[in-house]
């Protein structure tokens, strides 16, 4: 067995340790199990792997232009564009 060191933000490191607390299994096997389990679903690797395509996450009824100009314009423009006054 080949013995490894691995870093972890704070937060992941408490909520794996209570994991580890509630299941009575150490970290190292958490660990394990947790990479054996991506080896299972992404098998050995010899497939590309591509991002997933991105979406559009605009307003409805606009254009990229159209949104594109109207998060350009200032309070005021949009103010006045509402009540022809500022």
């Amino acid at each position: 067995m080949t013995r490894t060191q691995i870093q972890l933000p704070d937060d992941i490191h408490m909520r794996a340790k209570i994991l580890c607390q509630k299941k009575e299994i150490s970290m190292a096997e958490l660990a394990r199990r947790g990479i054996e389990y991506m080896l299972s679903v992404y098998g050995d690797g010899q497939k590309d792997w591509t991002p997933p395509k991105p979406r559009s996450l605009g307003w409805k009824g606009l254009s990229e232009s159209e949104l594109k100009e109207a998060a350009q314009k200032s309070l005021l423009e949009v103010e006045v564009a509402k009540n022809g006054k500022a």
